[in-house]
């Protein structure tokens, strides 16, 4: 009997998929720094030490290279008021920046800012990374795209929690093998395996910016930031005025 014990153990773990159970985070905030209350955060990322942000808005839609420790642009680029950025990533020396329902990608010189090009973009823009081998996007479904240079799809993923589609990812990154994902409107972040779009962890983010911050204009949770030289995370979301250095505690 003992020795059919394993084997009815496999038999089940193979009836339900595998399934492990999701992992659950809470933050804790390592440091803290300015960030510009105009930014309608869309994108936000480094290379290297390098911080680069993308904000949104109909006339108010920028892509920046911040100094982290003012929160200042060291540089700017403004777009035209028909535009409305979305995310953005430098993908092999290219600067790739999503617009939401304009329908194309502006690509640019990431050295120089200088613009190259204009490429047709099928469905809206939210958010945009890269593994380094695919530019990976969402949509605002619960679908990621992973596409080559010239946003050519090569596969798609459904993303799921416990078994049902996670609607509304936004702002993308890309850490240590997974895709970090906000869930637009939400406190919570979604860490997903990019090969079979399962959610393997959840990370709530309740109250980072704490209410004596918040004024009328300030939106919900936008913009995941990975140093990988530093091994240090960074989130902020849009028109806040802190952006904040963190790491995953595990929630109880």
């Amino acid at each position: 009997m003992r020795r059919l014990i394993p084997a009815l153990c496999i038999l089940v773990a193979l009836a339900t998929g595998c399934q492990a159970k999701t992992k659950k985070y809470k933050i804790e905030v390592v440091n803290q720094y300015p960030h510009d209350v105009t930014s309608y955060t869309q994108g936000l990322f480094f290379v290297g030490d390098t911080l680069y942000e993308s904000t949104g808005q109909w006339g108010e839609s920028t892509f920046r290279i911040v100094d982290l420790e003012s929160g200042k642009p060291l540089r700017r680029l403004d777009f035209d008021q028909k535009y409305f950025v979305e995310g953005s990533v430098i993908f092999k020396d290219r600067l790739y920046i999503l617009t939401w329902k304009n329908k194309v990608v502006f690509v640019y010189d990431p050295q120089t800012l200088e613009y190259e090009s204009t490429l047709s973009y099928p469905r809206e823009g939210w958010g945009l990374t890269t593994d380094g081998e695919s530019l990976i996007a969402s949509d605002g479904s619960s679908k990621l795209f992973f596409m080559d240079a010239d946003l050519k799809v090569s596969r798609t993923v459904d993303v799921r929690l416990d078994g049902r589609p996670v609607r509304y990812l936004n702002e993308l990154e890309y850490i240590d093998g997974k895709v970090w994902a906000n869930v637009y409107t939400t406190d919570m972040i979604v860490i997903i395996d990019p090969q079979t779009g399962k959610v393997e962890a959840t990370v709530d983010c309740g109250g980072l910016l704490p209410r004596k911050l918040r004024t009328p204009d300030t939106d919900v949770l936008n913009g995941i930031a990975y140093n990988k030289t530093a091994g240090k995370i960074y989130l902020t979301g849009k028109y806040w005025k802190r952006m904040y250095e963190v790491r995953l505690v595990p929630s109880k």
